[in-house]
Order: structure tokens, then C-alpha cells, then sequence
């Protein structure tokens, strides 16, 4: 489907708009973004670099259509150098970053230097960085004890199901999207019936899973086992190592079917404790009813807080993006 300059305009139209208005006046630069949920974010990731001189503006990439979404964004830089100085894209990495340049999609985010994605997954799985999860919890419940070791849980599930994960990025370099689809590969690996006193259980019966996944691979397509090691090495200059396996797999998965699986019985417990505290010092019914309504009306809900997780500062993903973004705005200054 070709999408026209209309609503899709090119770099070279929002500069040439810019000399129309006052020298005084800043730079604006226009990043398309693939939907409403990532304006915020990179809202907040492409103010940072704002000044005096520039600043940004993010916006969907058609002015006419409700369409939405990666393909969409990139449609023009497949097509055209249509992105430049005064237009970028900002979008998911999803399995594309992976793929490096084994597909026009691929080869277009990964060469282009006015595409800017997570090298993450998503934005999804930025918000579910282990590290940060403790301050969801802490955000979602006012209770700042410790009672769940998310960096644990979440490095044992990546290093459960890593070899797995590394068949489904070899199919897909192989141009395969049949012999092991990714809705295949999130049901063998959604978290089930976790409990917070026994999250082994959860882990043992994923790793059951693709215990029984991998041999079933491994005899229908022998001719890719030795492909396996040398896939796994070459992934690992791009952060993917047994430990970080979360952090490329599906974002929505990850979010809905992984994290919030644990977090939501965490938070569970954190209120609770917080509630029996009041309960506890409340020196009457009338203070108790009082202090546990003013509780219960200042937590958040679990999966509202996750969005606004912002405690990814730490996470290579975040430093790689940010570097690429410093580089940009400074390659504008020095022209």
C-alpha cells in the first residue's frame, strides 16, 4: 500500500517548513511513533535532548488515516531516504534487531541512522526491566518491604527458556514463520499458577515445557542443531545472553503473560500487610476506616503502574538508544 506525502511527509517538507518561521525560533523536529502508548514514552526520552536550539515533536505518521504501526512508520525509509535531520522514526526493535539485515524491515532499522528503536523487544519489555520492579511494587502498594526476588525469578526464566528462544529467531532468519510460530513459542512460556512462596513450581513446569519443545524440534529438524551454538554466540553482541532472554521476547507476552503473572500476587500481599499495619495502630474503628479509605485511595492499580515504570535507566538497552539519539543531535549540531 503506498502512502502519500499527504500524510506521510518526508524530512526534506519539515525542513524546508522550518525556514518559513522566525530564526529565533527552535529547530522542531518530528518523530513518528508507531501508536498513542509510545507517544509518552518517547516523549520523555526525546526531551532530554531538547535545548534552546531544537526540540521535538512526537506524532503518529499519518495525518489522514487511523492507521497504525511499525510498517507504517518505516514504509517511506524502504522506499525513500525520506527521514532526515528534521524527521526520525522511533519504534519497537520487536524481533528485527535480532534479524540484523535479513529482511528489507530489518535492514532498514538496523542501517538507517534516522530510525531509532529499543534494541529491546518493545517499549513493553523496558517497563518490566527486572531492576525496577521493586519500585512498581513499592509505587502500586506504599509498602517498601522486599518480599520477592524479581531478578532471580526473571533470570531463571530467560536462562528456561533461552535455547528455545534461539530456534525461534533462527526460523525467522530462515524466513520460516511456520515450523515454530511465536503465539507457539508465548504458550509454552506464559507463567501459570505462580505463588509467591513457591515460584519454582511456575519455573518448573515452563522448563518441563520446553524441555519437551526442544526435542521435538531437535528430531524434526536435526539439520538445525548445530546452527543453535553458533546463532546463541553471534547473539550475544547484541545483549542476548540465557540471563536477558526477557528482555527480547514478545513485550505484550512479557507484560501480560510474565510480569504481571508475578507482580500482581506480590502487590497482593505487600497491601495486605500494609492494611493489617493499620489495622493494627488504629486506636479505634472511625481512625481505622478513615486511615485504610485514604490507603486504599492513594495505591495504584498493578498494570497502570507498570506502564508508567520509568526505572530503566540502568538497562543497556536504554544507554545503547540514548547514545544513538546523542549522537544524532549532536551530528545536527555540527552541520
Amino acid at each position: 500500500m503506498a502512502l502519500s506525502l499527504k500524510g506521510n511527509l518526508s524530512s526534506d517538507y519539515f525542513k524546508a517548513a522550518h525556514k518559513l518561521y522566525s530564526k529565533k525560533e527552535r529547530k522542531q523536529i518530528v518523530a513518528y511513533v508507531e501508536s498513542y502508548d509510545d507517544v509518552a514514552f518517547w516523549r520523555t526520552l526525546l526531551e532530554e535532548f531538547e535545548d534552546e536550539t531544537k526540540c521535538f515533536r512526537v506524532m503518529l505518521p499519518s495525518a489522514n488515516t487511523l492507521t497504525k504501526g511499525k510498517k507504517i512508520v518505516l514504509m517511506n525509509s524502504i522506499k525513500a531516504e525520506n527521514f532526515g535531520e528534521s524527521l526520525i522514526a522511533c519504534v519497537d526493535s520487536d524481533y528485527d534487531f535480532l534479524l540484523q539485515e535479513a529482511t528489507s524491515v530489518s535492514k532498514a532499522l538496523n542501517t538507517n541512522q534516522y530510525i531509532f528503536h529499543t534494541y529491546a523487544y518493545a517499549i513493553e519489555n523496558y517497563f518490566c526491566f527486572a531492576e525496577s520492579l521493586h519500585e512498581v511494587c513499592v509505587q502500586a502498594t506504599l509498602n517498601d518491604k522486599v518480599i520477592f526476588d524479581f531478578e532471580r525469578y526473571l533470570g531463571e526464566y530467560s536462562e528456561i527458556v533461552y535455547p528455545l528462544f534461539l530456534w525461534t529467531i533462527l526460523f525467522l532468519r530462515q524466513r520460516d514463520t511456520r515450523a515454530f510460530p511465536m503465539y507457539n513459542f508465548n504458550n509454552l512460556t506464559r507463567v501459570y499458577s505462580f505463588q509467591v512462596n513457591d515460584p519454582q513450581k511456575s519455573l518448573d513446569r515452563i522448563k518441563h515445557k520446553v524441555e519437551q519443545k526442544l526435542s521435538e524440534l531437535e528430531r524434526n529438524y536435526p539439520q538445525n542443531i548445530d546452527l543453535i551454538p553458533r546463532l546463541g554466540k553471534e547473539l550475544e553482541s547484541l545483549g542476548l545472553i540465557p540471563q536477558t532472554t526477557y528482555l527480547f521476547i514478545q513485550g505484550h507476552h512479557l507484560f501480560d503473560q510474565v510480569v504481571l503473572k508475578i507482580l500482581r500476587p506480590v502487590c497482593s500481599i505487600l497491601r495486605q500487610q500494609r492494611e493489617r499495619y493499620i489495622k493494627r495502630l488504629a486506636q479505634h474503628k472511625t481512625q481505622y476506616e478513615n486511615e485504610l479509605t485514604s490507603y486504599q485511595n492513594s495505591i495504584s492499580d498493578v498494570e497502570q503502574a507498570l506502564k508508567k515504570n520509568f526505572g530503566f535507566k540502568n538497562l543497556f538497552a536504554y544507554h545503547w538508544l540514548r547514545s544513538d539519539l546523542k549522537n544524532f543531535v549532536d551530528r545536527i549540531h555540527d552541520d
